[in-house]
């Protein structure tokens, strides 16, 4: 890493006490892990395969009902 050159010079004391301050630095902390698909959409999408899954169902009822109905007439 390339020192950066500060515009103020450093000066020690000759006499008395030496202070040092320290640097603040970055505090990496524990990633928090989000959802990746917010709970309403997957409720929506629960509800919506739900409807798909009675239409199928209602479909093949139907369709059932088209078959047996000609071989009774005949």
């Amino acid at each position: 890493m390339a020192e950066m050159k500060s515009m103020f010079r450093e000066v020690l004391p000759k006499e008395g006490q030496l202070s040092v301050e320290d640097i603040t630095t970055m505090v990496l902390c524990k990633p928090k892990l989000l959802p990746l698909r917010p709970l309403t959409l997957e409720k929506l999408e629960k509800m919506q395969q739900a409807a798909q899954d009675t239409v199928h169902q209602l479909a093949l009822v139907e369709k059932e009902k088209q078959q047996i109905t000609p071989r009774m007439m005949t």
